[in-house]
């Protein structure tokens, strides 16, 4: 649950709730606390249901302009935004690094995809055309034409977690407005700062205020306040699948659209043929980046017998070598976790591991939010962590395995279904092996952590619903329209 302090108060920073910056209502107020000093940053409101009711009401209004105004003047208004964010990049880096605990390193790299991300979603709308169904393509159809047209959804509402609040801001505001949406975007209590930082930029850059709007709340509150608002029309959430599940049960009751990527426990599989300095490379990228706060970061280690020992060695040295510690250090590694109770939950997780029979071959420790890279040796694939418990954190769990085919029904074995990896050199075998994996995303030399916003990302099973990226979110947030021209021949 999110923390917060609902006490009241005067706040340093404000919602843009229709077309103001205003407090909650009712006063209540949210601590940002930097997770590396556990100081405060800053006090942002905790909006009410009228706030939210409110930011809705206008988000519709407001939509109905917006989608008056030419798709090229709303691409020339989001590469504008581009630049400004371009403008501030050391200062959005600087306050990504200080609420969220990452190193200022990825920070910057986090700033830096704001470019790629917008102008993908960008170009692909400019040339999102209609299609045409021509007289004559259906028998009794010979004097009729059928034009096919994309139209806006609506209010839509981003609910955005922490772990990459720059990114994911990208992958939603970008392409609802770009197919004349509204869009209200619902950060995490622990980093908002950044993202109502990009809203001032969205409305320097000309977006109208009402068309975006950023709202700071409790989740179980203004996150589902939003997703059972009849007026709004599509949720798009990144979160985990406890929250998935509850708010397409509370989006139901109004038939709402959701786009929802959520929970991952990803399996990485190394076969007796692999590359080792490929792998380690790898892991380390796709393990530990951000903490291992990653949806689609490799979780589950299963490594050939013949393999193990020199994979755990090989991880353990270089563990060994990192630097964690301080964010804003340009040579840090690794920061902190985004707060106590998350690197406290991934304490209790591995005490439980080692409970079962896992050995801690390095790490198992905590000092605050800090939370050290860990190995876990003697994972067996009937433990929980090898099926359904998904580690939020930097921890490595290995899973001996003897055979491709039991390496595949490990894999599978999990209710998950996000993303997948498999290293070989046999590209047949890698091929075979990464089209028999239950997720929505397979990387074959590489770890699961590959995102590009061209492709389309989304899970199986239950992992989520829809797909983001360049290719699908367009037409996720727009709807058909078929005008037909009767005996017009």
């Amino acid at each position: 649950m999110e923390e917060c302090n609902s006490k009241g108060g005067n706040v340093s920073v404000k919602n843009l709730i229709g077309r103001e910056w205003k407090e909650a209502s009712n006063g209540a107020t949210i601590d940002v606390i930097n997770p590396a000093t556990q100081t405060k940053i800053d006090t942002v409101p905790n909006v009410s249901l009228e706030d939210v009711d409110a930011a809705v009401k206008v988000a519709k209004e407001e939509q109905k302009n917006w989608a008056k105004v030419p798709i090229h003047e709303r691409a020339d208004r989001l590469y504008r935004f581009v630049e400004l964010v371009e403008r501030d990049k050391d200062r959005l880096a600087k306050l990504l690094s200080e609420e969220t605990g990452k190193p200022i390193r990825e920070a910057y790299g986090e700033i830096a995809n704001v470019r790629i991300g917008v102008r993908g979603f960008v170009e692909r709308a400019k040339h999102l055309y209609g299609e045409s169904i021509p007289a004559g393509s259906e028998a009794g159809q010979e004097k009729t034409m059928q034009i096919v047209t994309r139209e806006p959804l609506g209010v839509i509402a981003a609910i955005i977690p922490f772990n990459f609040p720059s990114d994911l801001f990208c992958q939603k505001v970008p392409p609802a407005l770009m197919m004349g949406n509204s869009i209200i975007v619902k950060p995490s209590n622990y980093n908002p700062l950044t993202l109502i930082e990009y809203t001032k930029l969205m409305i320097e850059a000309g977006v109208p205020a009402g068309v975006i709007q950023v709202l700071t709340g409790d989740g179980p509150v203004a996150g589902q306040a939003l997703a059972g608002h009849p007026d709004v029309h599509l949720v798009s959430l990144t979160g985990s699948t406890a929250a998935g599940i509850q708010t397409m049960g509370t989006a139901s009751k109004n038939l709402t659209h959701v786009m929802l990527e959520l929970g991952g426990n990803d399996a990485f599989i190394f076969m007796e043929d692999g590359d080792m300095d490929l792998a380690i490379e790898e892991a380390k990228w796709g393990r530990l980046y951000n903490g291992g706060q990653v949806c689609c970061a490799s979780k589950r280690f299963l490594i050939h017998n013949s393999r193990k020992e020199e994979f755990i060695n090989r991880m353990k040295a270089l563990i060994e070598g990192l630097k964690v510690g301080d964010p804003s250090s340009m040579d840090t590694d690794m920061g902190p976790l985004v707060n106590v109770n998350a690197a406290v939950r991934v304490e209790e997780q591995v005490n439980k591991m080692v409970a079962e029979g896992a050995q801690i071959v390095c790490g198992g420790k905590r000092d605050g939010a800090y939370y050290m890279p860990t190995i876990l040796d003697n994972v067996t694939k009937d433990m929980e962590v090898a099926k359904d418990m998904e580690i939020f954190g930097p921890v490595v769990s290995v899973i001996g395995f003897d055979t491709e085919e039991e390496a595949i029904e490990i894999a599978n074995q999990s209710s998950f279904g996000l993303c997948g990896c498999v290293i070989s050199q046999d590209y047949r075998r890698a091929m075979r092996i990464a089209a028999k994996l239950e997720c929505g995303g397979a990387v074959v030399n590489g770890a699961s952590f590959y995102r590009s916003f061209e492709m389309p990302f989304g899970g199986w099973k239950k992992s989520g619903i829809g797909n983001e990226g360049v290719l699908t979110t367009l037409q996720e947030m727009s709807r058909i329209k078929t005008i037909v021209l009767k005996n017009i021949w």
